[in-house]
């Protein structure tokens, strides 16, 4: 399960604009690939050292450099230095624990995001930071780790397939902003399975496993909340137009992301209410199964409290009680205890009190 707070204790006290790496630590070493490609040009290769990156600055067509890990930081002070990028938005692809945003630098844009998926294996959620720059002709990514959501854009680059071979950086960033998106719709359907699942099972049985599900349940939804909440501010201001690095014809596929975005927000809010009610029907069940034991402890209790009274007053063995000494007594009592205790059940169910 991610955590919502990561420990930035190695940060304090250091200038801003230091490179420390913040999150799981990793040992295995940074890739980085580049696709780069026109309508009728394509080339696709995994490179060995971040200066082979720096010949595609410049270029006419569209390059996209991806590197998977932020954990090697002279890699990404290289990249940094090559790319005239900002301290701080090297400090920020370094921290893995930050917020979804957006910063304008005029020549370049820079975007982190939460790219989320679902362990199967596991059977959890799990986040990884992905942080994008925008130039005018090339698109940066760096994910925390190999593997991502993005398999099907690559090929359809690799495959001419749609339009993105024909339109410039700002489709591909949007390509990837999207497919992102759509993978929060995967999310939250197994979220949603599983929320239908544990609805059942409350219903049906009060097991205190139940409550492990269901603040399981609330704290993925809070950490989904989290990630997806600022994205809206983050696609909004995309699609407003405010940057040249954004071309007119792009601006109808952001406003279509941003749709999706509201949608995926909407969703969770949704699903936030479900297990909120959930779990106040677990509670209620609870009670309402403490209440049936009480009701029939009481039951019992009634029941005997006259067969106590009339058992403790012929326990006090004075002298002079001549029920004491009749042969049939003993035999009276009994049947005037059994007859009490069945005229009380009898009126017990009368009133449908048991």
């Amino acid at each position: 399960m991610p955590k919502l707070v990561m420990k930035k204790l190695k940060k304090v006290g250091l200038p801003p604009g230091t490179l420390v790496h913040i999150g799981n630590k990793r040992t295995e070493k940074v890739k980085i690939t580049i696709i780069d490609y026109d309508e009728k040009y394509l080339q696709d290769k995994e490179v060995k050292s971040a200066e082979e990156c720096f010949p595609y600055k410049d270029k006419t067509t569209v390059t996209w450099i991806n590197v998977d890990g932020v954990h090697e930081i002279k890699v990404i002070e290289e990249i940094g230095k090559h790319f005239n990028l900002h301290p701080i938005i090297l400090e920020d692809i370094v921290d893995t624990d930050q917020r979804p945003k957006i910063k304008d630098f005029g020549n370049y844009l820079f975007i982190i995001l939460k790219m989320l998926y679902y362990d199967e294996k596991d059977n959890e959620m799990k986040v990884e930071q992905v942080s994008l720059i925008l130039g005018k002709n090339y698109v940066i990514s760096f994910q925390e780790r190999e593997g991502d959501v993005f398999n099907s854009i690559r090929e359809r680059i690799r495959n001419n397939m749609g339009q993105i071979r024909k339109a410039g950086a700002d489709y591909l960033i949007y390509a990837l902003i999207d497919a992102i998106i759509d993978n929060y719709f995967i999310i939250i359907e197994k979220l949603g399975e599983e929320i239908e699942n544990l609805e059942d099972k409350v219903i049906s049985t009060s097991n205190p496993a139940n409550v492990q599900a269901i603040h399981k349940l609330k704290r993925d939804l809070i950490f989904l909340r989290k990630s997806v909440w600022p994205l809206r501010e983050v696609i909004n201001i995309l699609e407003r137009g405010e940057s040249p690095l954004i071309l007119e014809s792009t601006y109808l596929y952001l406003r279509d992301v941003y749709g999706h975005t509201i949608q995926v927000m909407d969703t969770v809010e949704t699903l936030r209410d479900i297990i909120s009610g959930i779990l106040d029907i677990y509670l209620s069940s609870i009670n309402n199964r403490m209440n049936e034991i009480m009701k029939v402890l009481t039951i019992i209790a009634t029941i005997f409290i006259p067969l106590t009274f009339i058992t403790g007053i012929y326990g006090m063995n004075f002298q002079f009680m001549p029920e004491i000494k009749w042969p049939w007594g003993y035999p009276l009592i009994l049947s005037v205890m059994l007859i009490i205790g069945i005229i009380m059940v009898v009126f017990f169910k009368r009133k449908k009190w048991m």
